[in-house]
């Protein structure tokens, strides 16, 4: 498999990123090694996780994720072997970390990655993420913007402050934030250029057929300052594999199971799906490598993040994210993205 640097870090990363964040809700812990196995056979060196995860997070099982990858690195003797990025939670009803006092402040971020650290049984990680702002912003499908000067309760410059600690301590090779919108992504690159601060490697935002929402903006600060972009949901949560079409819900698949993720979809995302559908169709191809490989060849994605339920799942959507797209299937995305535009953001 490709690997890429990783913003300007010279760390060098392969162009799939493993996703984590069904393991201890949809996944045993078996069946995350499994996963993690069959990755690493397959050329992937990229591991993407997360404090909260599993998604839906619980009190009762927020780290589970973490602790899999721990004890997969004990067993398998295999820490050097993978480049492994977590998150800290900000504020948010979804934050259940830290009994729920999650913050972005210095004395959560020193608690939240010494938490992620030892659940991961590891004295580092490579890449450490804000999993997304503090302040209340554009981000999680959220549409307009009304600006509230004291919905700021912690300024970007003591985030990045800490973050610069914990790499000064060894305890992260690099920085990164996520969900972050064009503002927020200049202003940790301003302050990180004002105090000597390491600059922000890495954004991991969603980006799919149906939500290109990252090109307004992001796409050319991303390209311009080397900010790998880490594209997070390119099956829209498995809505391009076409399977919720027609008000199916197949027994078992994600958001069967949990219907709050009701992001990708409405009217206008089953309409531009569809149409996705059909022309994969059309084009001898799976849906769902038609979505993949598009995601994978844009020019400002530095890592496609990958999230299975199983190890076949994982094995077909290894194979698509290559799957070679004609000039001609080009074009009729993009005409199929003009009539349904950013249907899902």
């Amino acid at each position: 498999m490709d690997t890429t640097e990783l913003g300007r870090t010279g760390i060098r990363i392969s162009r799939v990123s493993l996703g984590t964040m069904t393991w201890g809700e949809q996944n045993t812990e078996a069946e995350a090694h499994a996963q993690m196995d069959r990755a690493v056979a397959a050329g992937v060196t990229f591991f993407d996780t997360a404090e909260m995860y599993p998604v839906p997070t619980s009190a009762a099982h927020v780290g589970r994720t973490e602790q899999y990858i721990g004890t997969w690195f004990a067993a398998r003797k295999s820490r050097d072997r993978i480049v492994l990025a977590t998150k800290v939670s900000g504020p948010s009803r979804m934050a259940v970390a830290r009994d729920g006092r999650a913050a972005l402040d210095p004395a959560n971020i020193r608690l939240a990655i010494d938490a992620s650290l030892r659940r991961l049984q590891t004295d580092y990680v490579d890449l450490y993420q804000v999993h997304w702002p503090a302040r209340r912003t554009n981000y999680f499908g959220r549409l307009g913007y009304e600006h509230d000067p004291a919905d700021d309760p912690v300024p970007v410059a003591d985030t990045l402050g800490a973050l610069a600690e914990l790499v000064a301590a060894g305890k992260a090779r690099a920085i990164g934030v996520s969900n972050e919108t064009p503002w927020g992504l200049l202003e940790y690159l301003r302050q990180a250029a004002q105090s000597g601060a390491p600059r922000i490697a890495s954004i991991q935002n969603p980006y799919s057929l149906l939500n290109r929402s990252f090109e307004i903006g992001l796409a050319e600060i991303s390209l311009r300052e080397r900010i790998s972009l880490l594209a997070y949901s390119p099956l829209a949560f498995g809505a391009l594999t076409g399977k919720y079409l027609g008000g199916r819900w197949p027994p078992g698949a994600r958001l069967t199971l949990f219907r709050q993720f009701g992001r990708y979809f409405n009217p206008q995302a089953d309409a531009a799906t569809a149409a996705y559908v059909r022309l994969a169709h059309d084009s001898g191809l799976d849906p769902a490598h038609l979505a993949l490989a598009f995601v994978h060849s844009r020019p400002f994605v530095t890592a496609t993040i990958l999230g299975a339920t199983s190890v076949a799942q994982l094995d077909s959507d290894l194979a698509g994210v290559d799957a070679p797209l004609s000039a001609d299937i080009r074009a009729e995305i993009d005409a199929i993205h003009r009539a349904h535009p950013n249907p899902a953001p």
